[in-house]
């Protein structure tokens, strides 16, 4: 039941997010586009979409293992298709769709005009944006709640995350230089001392979300893994 019940979820889940990405790549703004004329990465330039793909991504590669790899809660020689599947979830699925979500939600109640302005309400349909920003908080929990997973060495995952937003910040900036526009306006607002700190605040929340992410597996599974672990010793 319950490897039927994870098949079902991550095929929906998949499905969701390539449907997601695709609707994402169709937006047309035109204050996004009259904005960034000399350099247009499209929606490339927003984290959200890097997020979108993550989860689509991710939820293939669970796919992938319910048909050859295992779910069990700690398999003794776990297939490739199950470490990656376990890698990519503690070091960028999690991480990142919580912080897009929280950062984007919470910057809407202080500001919305500095992520998401009213401007672009006719061009960006609701469904779509709670898809993007609140539908992935959701699923990344539900699959935390479904399916065990082994993290990795904290070292080893946060050197994955890591690696994952100076690629991104490094994009950000490669916009900026060449359309002279931040992605984000806040950024804009922001003196270069704080515009430093801010980035180093969102690096620094986004590996206390990895950390939260282990944390919850661990209270969620950690009796699974010490049963399993104890009938593994009494067998030998």
């Amino acid at each position: 039941m319950a490897y039927t019940v994870n098949q079902l979820f991550h095929t929906a889940m998949f499905l969701t997010y390539v449907f997601t990405t695709y609707s994402g790549f169709q937006l047309r703004i035109p204050i996004e586009m009259s904005a960034f004329k000399k350099y247009n990465p499209g929606q490339l330039k927003y984290l959200t979409i890097w997020g979108v793909i993550i989860q689509a991504v991710f939820f293939f590669i669970c796919m992938l293992n319910d048909w050859f790899g295992t779910n069990a809660v700690n398999p003794k020689k776990p297939p490739f298709i199950r470490k990656l599947k376990d890698y990519t979830f503690a070091s960028f699925s999690f991480p990142v769709a919580m912080f897009v979500g929280i950062v984007f939600w919470g910057l809407m109640a202080v500001d919305r005009e500095l992520v998401f302005p009213k401007a672009v309400d006719p061009y960006f349909p609701w469904w779509l944006n709670h898809l993007m920003h609140t539908m992935i908080m959701v699923s990344t929990m539900i699959e935390i709640i479904l399916a065990p997973r082994k993290y990795p060495s904290r070292s080893n995952g946060l050197f994955g995350l890591c690696i994952l937003l100076s690629c991104y910040m490094i994009w950000m900036h490669i916009i900026y230089y060449k359309s002279g526009i931040w992605v984000y306006p806040i950024m804009a607002v922001l003196t270069v001392p704080l515009r430093i700190m801010f980035m180093a605040s969102a690096v620094l929340l986004t590996v206390i979300l990895y950390l939260l992410g282990q944390t919850l597996d661990n209270l969620i599974w950690g009796n699974e893994y010490t049963k399993h672990q104890k009938s593994h010793a009494k067998s030998k």
